[in-house]
């Protein structure tokens, strides 16, 4: 539920800032007229990653067992890789957000309505695919059968929405820097875990070979159907006999893709290195600063 929670909180903290962005600088500029664009092409996107989000589940129910295994196992990689690509891109692009946003949205309130609903679209769009396909891949990883991962993507995703008003109100100055370093740490610790489950699936889909090759096997120790052992599934998807195979592919992700977000060289761009957060460390409210 954890990790569920991180997710719908990071991924929807991230559609929660690019909409007051775009919303508070309409406002600031005396643009109001395109504020119901804006929230058209928001609607669209969401509706179009819930839709997604559904066709990955109903539409893998009518696959036999060893299908089900290879589009989930694939899945997941592709769901790592975006997410991996996405803590990167944030850390190194979250101080110039608004900036970035604001020459978008100048562009779009030249060309009218549609490029306006399709800013919106794009700016919110990915989010959406992004976290129904990871939120997917973590969901069938935890396979445990309650619905604790959807409620805990839910409660990320109300807690961002509300941080998101907030910040829009001028009530809360988030530093924007250290909350995409602690949460884009974590998330590759969960993303270590998808991965090596995917795997696991291909295992079971005779896509890759090992899968009676027993990495070690403590289930004796840490019961997966214990509270501590349904915890640790939960939060790192940990498993008590994993593969010699999931054990090598988490290790060789989580060690340097863990160790290069952290370097000085996960922050650098094609111009150098991303400016530290103002004199206090903090992002100033959309509100103030559109």
């Amino acid at each position: 539920m954890f990790s569920n929670y991180l997710i719908g909180l990071r991924e929807g903290l991230e559609a929660s800032l690019v909409v007051c962005i775009l919303i508070a600088y309409l406002v600031k500029t005396g643009r109001r007229d395109a504020i119901k664009p804006i929230w058209a092409g928001i609607g669209v996107a969401i509706a179009i990653a819930m839709g997604f989000g559904c066709a990955l589940e109903f539409g893998s129910q009518e696959l036999t067992f060893q299908a089900q295994e290879a589009l989930g196992g694939s899945l997941s990689i592709v769901a790592v890789g975006l997410v991996t690509w996405m803590v990167f891109w944030m850390r190194r692009t979250a101080r110039n957000l608004r900036s970035e946003l604001h020459g978008k949205l100048d562009a779009a309130l030249k060309l009218g309505t549609g490029a306006l609903v399709a800013t919106a679209f794009l700016a919110v769009g990915r989010e959406g695919l992004e976290t129904a396909l990871f939120v997917w891949a973590s969901v069938h990883a935890a396979s445990d059968g309650t619905p604790r991962p959807l409620v805990g993507v839910a409660l990320g995703l109300a807690t961002a929405v509300l941080l998101g008003w907030l910040f829009y109100r001028g009530a809360l100055k988030i530093n924007l820097a250290k909350f995409f370093t602690w949460t884009g740490g974590m998330l590759v610790v969960v993303a270590a875990g998808v991965l090596a489950y995917g795997f696991h699936d291909l295992q079971e889909a005779d896509w890759v070979p090992g899968l009676n090759d027993l990495a070690f096997d403590i289930s004796g120790a840490i019961p997966p159907d214990s509270w501590y052992g349904t915890l640790l599934k939960g939060v790192f998807n940990f498993q008590p006999d994993p593969t010699v195979v999931q054990i090598t592919v988490w290790a060789l992700y989580l060690v340097p893709v863990l160790g290069l977000f952290l370097s000085p060289v996960g922050f650098a761009s094609g111009k150098g290195k991303v400016k530290e957060p103002d004199e206090q460390g903090t992002q100033p409210s959309a509100a103030s600063q559109a």
